[in-house]
């Protein structure tokens, strides 16, 4: 498929007279094609495409065609039958009444290309571009951050499951790949008895010894089957089959290979006491989404997929520009709408303040750096407040109380309560005792100090059990780094102070946000699966809360959808 950069066609008289007759008020798609359509070009997608061949659809058309179908939440069928039923899309797609328009097909293969090509955020960052140009988000304002989780397009296997079915899953791919060689390899009847249908709870028998069974039977298998393609005798290229690199993984993560004391081999499942798991990062879920993890936040939510972080402007104060027109004038007074800066798609086992370096990176190549970034506490940690301040971001975000025994049982002597002399490198006790030990040490990756009291001073103590209870007899603090520990004592101090929780009041916005995309593209179950083509639709999702935001700024409606309540459409006007 080759790649004549064109961009979106012209409107046609024909479909201009029509749809201005249909839409007298327009529509979401004809208002993005007017004032959006620059915005939908070729060339950045040239790289994907080669020269030779016969040509293909415009990319251009096709993100317009998926960022409008993000935006009315369609799938992949309703969006191709929205190309030709629909006046105000053929309008926006540049396409004649009479057109035919394409099959649902060619947007998965667009998809899967601009992911095989890392564009996944294309589309994103050209309507960020031109919103920076037009004024209507820029450096230097307010912006906000908060995270969600999303549920994996595949169904959750218990570890019964997930054997059976990875053993399966490449069974299934060596047939289509190497028919004669499974053949000759394994016996293909009785295989195809216990892995024909999807392993499946309700079809497993309900006795623990008689799953038991199972699961070692499952085990033998992916080992007889892993040992036949790792053979000599076996094509290489078999090795490199996914599904059964993914069932080679489940093998090892699943089951232990012993040799008993007759000197029989037995496979038995691994006992988390006994043998050890992997841990939650590394543990396969699914054989057909490697990505997907198990994770949970708090006694309630756990889920099997991903965790996506959404960050937009929350500043509505225009910059100060004179408007060279009366209409831009009044668009100014009513202020700019808050758009999605940034959005990062991670696996769900990774932490949120693992999250809030890359966030902050992309903005600032995107030219958009904060200079207040509102977080909640799970972003914050004490090198990334001083890191970002550095760069001239204020982290607004409340920082993690001292968790030690001492503060939390608010009787005891916490870290607040000794003085520290960083010059004569000394730690004084509220008793009067002075440290002995002082220990620049590394910790989990992170430069610390370690204070140590002397025995003969702590076990003297009159107040010693309101100060420790550790077993070796004295008492010892860690400590950040002096400009980190200053930081970290100013931001705690702040941070229970009116003033400041009015502040960050502010970033209770954000949930909003969140709560639209969900409603309006389903930003918490994915469509596809693997990380990758998460963040592709994220990306997309994002780009379509956007376009609807934008479409709002430019009718003055609120950011409501059709059939919403009073009480719904009010959250939405206050979130715009």
């Amino acid at each position: 498929m080759s790649l004549r950069p064109m961009g979106l066609p012209p409107v046609p008289e024909q479909t201009v007279r029509v749809a201005r007759a249909a839409f007298p008020q327009e529509s979401l798609a004809i208002r993005v094609r007017d004032r959006l359509g620059e915005v939908f070009t070729d060339e950045p997608f040239a790289e994907a495409f080669g020269v030779r061949g016969a040509p293909g659809l415009s990319p251009g058309m096709l993100s317009l065609v998926t960022v409008l179908q993000f935006a009315e939440n369609l799938t992949d069928r309703q969006a191709a039958a929205m190309a030709i039923r629909a006046i105000d899309w053929k309008y926006a797609l540049g396409l004649e009444l009479t057109d035919t328009g394409f099959d649902h097909s060619v947007l998965p293969r667009f998809r899967a290309r601009l992911v095989g090509n890392g564009m996944e955020r294309v589309v994103f960052d050209r309507l960020l571009e031109h919103c920076v140009d037009a004024g209507l988000v820029a450096a230097g304002g307010k912006q906000r951050t908060d995270s969600t989780h999303v549920v994996s397009a595949v169904r959750d296997l218990n570890r019964l499951e997930l054997a059976g079915e990875s053993v399966r899953a490449a069974l299934e791919a060596l047939s289509a790949a190497a028919p004669d060689w499974l053949a000759r390899a394994v016996d293909v009847p009785e295989f195809a008895h216990r892995y024909g249908p999807r392993v499946d709870s309700w079809k497993l028998p309900g006795s623990k010894v008689k799953r038991d069974q199972l699961s070692q039977v499952y085990g033998q298998d992916a080992l007889r089957l892993c040992r036949a393609v790792w053979s000599p005798d076996a094509p290489a290229w078999l090795r490199e089959i996914g599904a059964v690199d993914i069932m080679r993984q489940v093998l090892v993560q699943t089951y232990t290979v012993r040799t008993s004391s007759r000197g029989k081999e037995v496979v038995s499942k691994r006992e988390a006491d006994e043998d050890g798991v992997p841990p939650g990062h590394l543990r396969l879920a699914s054989p057909y989404d490697p990505d997907a993890r198990w994770s949970a936040k708090g006694d309630d939510l756990f889920w099997l997929g991903y965790k996506v972080h959404l960050t937009e402007s929350c500043d509505n104060t225009p910059p100060e520009a004179e408007a060279e027109a009366e209409a831009e004038a009044e668009a100014e007074a009513r202020g700019l709408p808050k758009l999605i800066t940034d959005v990062t798609t991670t696996l769900s086992t990774v932490p949120d303040v693992k999250a809030t370096a890359p966030i902050q990176q992309q903005l600032a190549d995107r030219g958009l750096p904060p200079a207040e970034h509102y977080l909640d506490s799970g972003y914050p940690s004490a090198e990334l407040i001083e890191a970002a301040r550095s760069r001239g971001t204020v982290m607004v975000t409340p920082v993690l109380l001292d968790r030690s025994a001492q503060a939390k049982s608010h009787t005891g002597y916490d870290k607040s309560a000794f003085r520290i002399d960083w010059k004569a490198r000394q730690v004084r006790c509220p008793q009067g005792n002075t440290s002995t030990g002082w220990h620049p040490v590394r910790q989990r990756e992170r430069d610390a100090i370690v204070v140590e009291f002397a025995k003969t001073d702590c076990q003297a103590c009159p107040v010693r059990p309101e100060c420790t209870s550790a077993r070796r007899g004295n008492r010892m603090l860690t400590l950040y780094p002096e400009h980190l520990h200053t930081a970290l004592a100013a931001a705690r101090t702040e941070q229970k102070t009116k003033t400041w929780k009015d502040k960050y009041a502010l970033r209770a916005g954000v949930e909003g946000t969140i709560n639209q995309a969900l409603d309006i593209t389903g930003i918490r179950r994915a469509r596809y699966r693997g990380l990758p083509k998460v963040r592709l639709q994220h990306a997309f999702s994002a780009t379509a809360i956007n376009v609807v935001r934008l479409d709002a700024h430019w009718t003055e409606h609120p950011l409501d959808r059709s059939r919403t309540s009073n009480l719904t459409r009010l959250s939405y006007r206050l979130t715009a």
